[in-house]
């Protein structure tokens, strides 16, 4: 088979617009695809185009998606400086930050780089702010920080929930004893290339049976309805990036009387993804309309919000949740698929999001609270908070702290950007540290390298009065995208 050649001018004539975007398209396709079919990559192709938040992440793909999101328009004011504005011909008002922001409390704020706090505060001015938390994995991302938390009151910001919504961690706990994960290597790395697809553009051939899909949402509001086909044919996928599907060791010291596990030593299900493609248009979708509606300054475009008393604004919460419940019903395929490959049920099983807005009462207020990149905290409530895939994660219990609003850190957070881990980290030195923790890990790139994350033991101790520790999850079988 020959090497791969392609021709900006089929690439322009699947809808690229002229620009730098065509030639990091052809170097990369020709570059990491050069084996792979033409029509295979033109297909590819289409459907980063057609989406390029989903695959902003990936570490090979992310570098056209990059150059595919919408930039904020530069406009000539009066004065004769730049400033920045919505797209041109915006007929939404102009929105003035306030000079000083809500107060709002730091955990682990030795942790928490620069650029994180420097969203956080310009999130703090909203004039819609009410409260706010940044919890210690935080880092910088799209509108507020990854790790942001904010409460508005009858406001939604669709970049505050960000734009997998619904990213969640689930668990299936089996009384099953987890040495068999090494005795059976083989068969249990089986199960879980079974399980799921794992990528950003990857579809199913054949659409699995779930409730979800017959929701009347996917009738009633038509960017919904354009959307229905492509999120059958992603139900029970994982996505890309940081996305996982492992098993491993969960290790209850105390019986807990919330989560009920005797103590002892359980083989565990962990998974981590969101709601794909669906959530990703829902939210492109939205933060266009809400730009247009109210024009922000600078960077703080992309915490455009919706009134919850607008059209647009109940729309979004429909779809906010339906794209909550479908990632809900992702991991549910998974785990139910993998149940039935074991002839064994879990004898524990939750989960929680950690991208997501709800509407809680705070002081005697309903607010909605954005949680972005970070886990619910209520009193007694269970959560799971991943490590790395070498280092353990935790089951936790809320302690239902009003300064975090009920929340908690969502994972150990990035301490090196996919870009800078990819360029520093060698495949020898991922390896090593696989081999000296005894985990197998099936795809996953040097972006996620284990070296890219903060140490979530330190991060565990930056929210001591956030949640409680009552259980543990070791790594042991690893897949990920790649």
């Amino acid at each position: 088979m020959g090497k791969l050649k392609l021709r900006s001018k089929d690439i322009r004539a699947i809808g690229y617009p002229e620009g730098p975007v065509i030639s990091i398209a052809m170097n990369i396709m020709e570059k990491k695809y050069k084996f792979e079919k033409e029509d295979h990559v033109m297909n590819l192709l289409r459907e980063i185009l057609a989406s390029p938040v989903e695959y902003a992440n990936d570490a090979v793909l992310g570098l056209i998606a990059q150059q595919l999101l919408p930039k904020p328009y530069r406009r000539q004011p009066a004065t004769g400086g730049m400033e920045d504005a919505t797209d041109p011909g915006s007929e939404g008002a102009t929105v003035s930050l306030n000079n000083t922001g809500i107060r709002f409390s730091v955990f682990g704020k030795d942790q928490v780089g620069p650029e994180a706090m420097n969203q956080m505060y310009q999130a703090a001015k909203l004039p819609i702010a009410v409260a706010a938390a940044l919890m210690p994995d935080a880092h910088a991302g799209y509108g507020l920080p990854i790790g942001g938390v904010l409460a508005t009151e009858n406001a939604v910001i669709p970049y505050g929930v960000g734009v997998d919504i619904g990213c969640r961690m689930c668990i299936s706990v089996y009384d099953i004893q987890p040495s068999e994960l090494l005795q059976k290597e083989s068969y249990f790395s089986r199960q879980l290339r079974q399980a799921t697809l794992f990528g950003g553009g990857r579809l199913f051939d054949t659409i699995a049976e779930h409730e979800v899909l017959e929701r009347p949402e996917f009738d009633g509001i038509p960017m919904l309805r354009r959307h229905r086909m492509r999120a059958a044919r992603q139900l029970g996928s994982s996505g890309s990036g940081n996305h996982f599907v492992e098993f491993g060791e969960v290790d209850i010291e105390e019986k807990d009387p919330i989560l009920g596990l005797e103590p002892g030593r359980y083989l565990g299900l962990l998974s981590h993804s969101g709601s794909r493609s669906l959530g990703a248009s829902i939210a492109e979708y939205y933060t266009r309309i809400a730009r247009q509606k109210r024009r922000l300054p600078g960077q703080a475009n992309n915490l455009a919000w919706l009134s919850l008393d607008e059209q647009e604004g109940m729309e979004y919460w429909l779809a906010m949740n339906l794209a909550g419940d479908y990632a809900a019903a992702c991991h549910e395929v998974i785990h139910d698929k993998i149940a039935k490959s074991l002839g064994r049920r879990p004898i524990r099983h939750f989960g929680n999001h950690h991208n997501f807005a709800w509407k809680e009462v705070h002081e005697g207020r309903e607010l909605v609270v954005h949680r972005k990149g970070a886990t619910p905290a209520g009193k007694d409530v269970l959560g799971i908070i991943p490590g790395s895939m070498t280092a353990k994660g935790f089951i936790v219990k809320g302690k239902g702290a009003e300064a975090s609003l009920l929340s908690a850190a969502h994972g150990a957070g990035r301490k090196m950007s996919r870009t800078a881990a990819a360029s520093s980290v060698t495949h020898e030195l991922m390896n090593e540290t696989l081999r000296k923790h005894g985990v197998y890990l099936m795809g996953g790139g040097l972006d996620e390298a284990p070296q890219a994350y903060k140490n979530i033991e330190e991060v565990m101790r930056s929210q001591v009065d956030l949640v409680d520790t009552v259980g543990t999850f070791t790594p042991r079988i690893v897949r990920m995208d790649g």
